[in-house]
């Protein structure tokens, strides 16, 4: 690890354990509206079932099947794009968490350690400037990297997700 990756770190840590706070948050209100959705999946598809067994053997057993192959799908895709929101909430939460630094007493500390690794990484003739949402943006020629506050807590939230291995199930 590099010594600006080393420096970085703390930063790094800092919104991994924002992010890992509201996977557990999310992950507990998802646990319970899941659960819940699949209750009333199941219901529905009881109930369908249910009503399509009433109508006759034959047919009836290749409704009931087609109801509740319907109704599973549908509840898996409940289920998927309620992860999907939640995932996008958690981001969302964690950039807004990470925008807070700026109104830190270390942030001058950390702009000038981003200016640093900017630096490092493109050489001392970079253009270095202060990104809109926070932290730093550099060029030097074609060559550009993004230090900037949002970018830095998008990749640390996916990175604590992909961490979990699906913090919904």
């Amino acid at each position: 690890m590099s010594r600006w990756e080393d420096e970085l770190a703390p930063v790094r840590r800092a919104l991994a354990d924002a992010a890992r706070r509201e996977v557990d948050e999310l992950g507990e209100a998802t646990g319970r509206e899941t659960e819940a959705l699949a209750v009333r999946a199941r219901a529905d598809a009881t109930e369908l079932l249910d009503a399509a067994r009433a109508d006759g053997a034959a047919a009836g057993h290749a409704a009931a099947a087609l109801v509740a192959a319907r109704a599973r799908r549908e509840a898996h895709r409940v289920v998927l794009a309620e992860r999907e929101r939640l995932r996008v909430e958690l981001v969302d939460r964690v950039v807004q968490a990470a925008a807070g630094l700026r109104d830190g007493p270390d942030y001058p500390a950390l702009v000038a350690r981003l200016e640093e690794v900017c630096r490092e990484r493109l050489g001392p003739m970079a253009e270095v400037s202060p990104a809109p949402g926070g932290g730093v943006v550099a060029a030097r020629g074609t060559r550009r990297l993004d230090l900037s506050l949002p970018l830095l807590a998008e990749q640390a939230a996916l990175a604590v997700l992909e961490e979990a291995d699906d913090p919904w199930s």
